[in-house]
């Protein structure tokens, strides 16, 4: 059976103590440091000692009748400091023989120190209640050790059958039930977990929650260290955690472990979780599946800066991610890249508003052109955007633009940056490849070479039509003498029942095997 948070005993306060049945049954009045009741409860004493500070721990609830302590007002009041000293929980003090009511010193003092005092207005057995707390909180941290030894052995299964990190963060996720959210150490998100409109909220305030990531624990969250071997390179945080903090603590160590050992046997460097945050933030924006003023904080926490500021879409054709990346970084240029599908990268620049946005991306592609050597990289880009909203359609007509030129990069003369006006009628087949008037078209007019048979004779077309039907040029590329291309230009015509001297007909094939061509892809 999977223990969740909702089976755990709640933690026990003082005010929950307070409460409880046998407690109430004596009458309690809370006389000081009402403002404080949600101090945690860590154990029970009866203590009757002037001097019993010295022997706790911190988080104790003291119950005394203050025998020891009646007419001796010094006393009294160093009894209460000594126990805030201790960073006792409360005080309990019992009415009766040594203070038939609240003694002012104490009161005084206690107020002073923010130490809850509460006293009993009827005789009450000390002993019941110890042993009613006691119990308590030992079921309660059984149930938190057993939930600990459930989650670590649901991630480590997890981690064992190849899992990707989301798969754990979801289940860490589930176990907290608040939303979790993984950084490195500059506090940029690498991945996040729990219900969406949780997530966006956190991560639209996520400047102020980064700023706390490195102070001490509060309003709700808890954190736990990334790294090994002396060596930190990561948090997760548990946002919003509603359950004892001793309990999330516990439950984010584990998931820290599980982290850990999952960065280890994967292989991988924390950068890759960089990769990996970004290459969803970028693939959510391309497919349009998520609005994107819904994914602007997912930006913002990414450490992309989005306010006031150019949008400049590329796709790259056979670049390396992490050569991008350390391009980008190396010219001060800030963005993101992400690996989409097929050998494309999407590149999103943010710039400054006062910076010419076409100029950088030219340096861009020109410096990857230059460091790509004899690989021919088409970098395709959309013009720039300031409004977040367009970038989506940004990316994605970037990404349509490098997919015309995918197969045809050999026979055009490209620019270092090229865009949709220069891919001309290619570009525009490219768009209405799915049409079926135009998938109709294409199959009609390249009927006699649509066959496995005929492949070397399409292939010698498609060259011949891409050089503008020079002959010396399709030979020189087919490796063939030109009465042998002449041969299988005669070969074509005859086929396709056309003359390819003709303008028009030898148009209207180029448009179709365009068409076919871009059908394949």
């Amino acid at each position: 059976m999977t223990i969740t948070l909702d089976s755990l005993e709640p933690a026990l306060s003082v005010r929950q103590v307070l409460t409880l049945e046998r407690v109430l049954a004596g009458e309690p009045e809370v006389v000081a440091g009402a403002s404080h009741l949600d101090r945690p409860v860590r154990w029970v004493h009866v203590a009757e000692a002037a001097d019993v500070g010295v022997m706790l721990s911190g988080g104790e609830m003291i119950l005394t009748t203050g025998v020891l302590l009646a007419g001796d007002e010094e006393k009294q009041a160093e009894y209460v400091r000594s126990l805030h000293r201790a960073e006792a929980s409360a005080v309990v003090l019992g009415l009766g023989r040594a203070f038939p009511s609240p003694p002012a010193v104490m009161r005084r003092a206690a107020e002073r120190c923010g130490l809850p005092m509460v006293v009993l207005h009827r005789p009450f057995p000390f002993a019941e209640l110890t042993e009613e707390v006691q119990s308590r909180l030992v079921r309660r941290k059984f149930a938190a050790v057993s939930l600990s030894e459930a989650v670590r052995t649901e991630l480590t299964a997890l981690i064992t059958a190849g899992a990707p990190l989301q798969r754990l963060l979801d289940e860490v996720a589930r176990h907290s039930a608040c939303p979790v959210v993984v950084t490195n150490l500059a506090h940029r998100v690498l991945g996040t977990a729990g219900e969406r409109p949780a997530v966006d909220d956190v991560l639209r305030d996520w400047e102020r929650i980064a700023r706390q990531a490195g102070g001490t624990e509060g309003d709700g969250w808890i954190r736990a260290e990334l790294g090994g071997r002396g060596e930190r390179w990561g948090r997760i945080l548990l946002c919003g955690y509603r359950g004892d903090t001793a309990t999330g603590r516990l439950l984010a160590d584990r998931a820290a472990e599980a982290l850990v050992l999952h960065r280890m046997l994967g292989g991988g460097a924390a950068c890759s979780w960089e990769e990996q945050s970004a290459q969803s933030l970028l693939t959510d924006l391309v497919s349009g599946v998520v609005p994107a003023r819904q994914l602007l904080p997912r930006a913002r926490a990414a450490g992309l800066p989005v306010n006031r500021r150019t949008f400049v879409p590329l796709v790259v054709r056979d670049g390396d991610t992490a050569r991008l990346d350390r391009l980008l970084r190396l010219l001060g240029l800030p963005g993101l890249v992400a690996e989409l599908a097929d050998g494309a990268t999407a590149v999103l620049l943010s710039l400054p508003r006062d910076q010419d946005a076409d100029a950088l991306a030219a340096h861009f592609a020109t410096r990857l052109r230059t460091e790509s050597g004899p690989a021919r990289t088409v970098v395709a880009a959309a013009d720039p955007r300031v409004a977040w909203d367009d970038v989506p359609a940004g990316l994605r007509e970037a990404q349509h633009v490098a997919d015309a030129v995918a197969d045809s990069s050999a026979v055009l003369d490209l620019p270092p940056v090229v865009r949709l006006k220069d891919v001309h009628l290619r570009g525009l087949i490219r768009l209405l490849r799915d049409d079926p008037h135009v998938q109709s078209f294409a199959e009609r007019e390249l009927d006699g070479l649509l066959c496995e048979a005929e492949e070397d004779l399409l292939s010698v077309l498609r060259t011949y039509l891409a050089t503008g039907r020079n002959k010396s040029r399709t030979a020189q590329l087919h490796h063939v003498s030109r009465p042998a291309l002449y041969r299988r230009l005669e070969a074509i015509q005859v086929r396709l029942g056309v003359d390819l001297d003709d303008f028009e007909q030898a148009a209207s094939v180029h448009i179709a095997l365009l068409a076919h061509d871009a059908q394949q892809q």
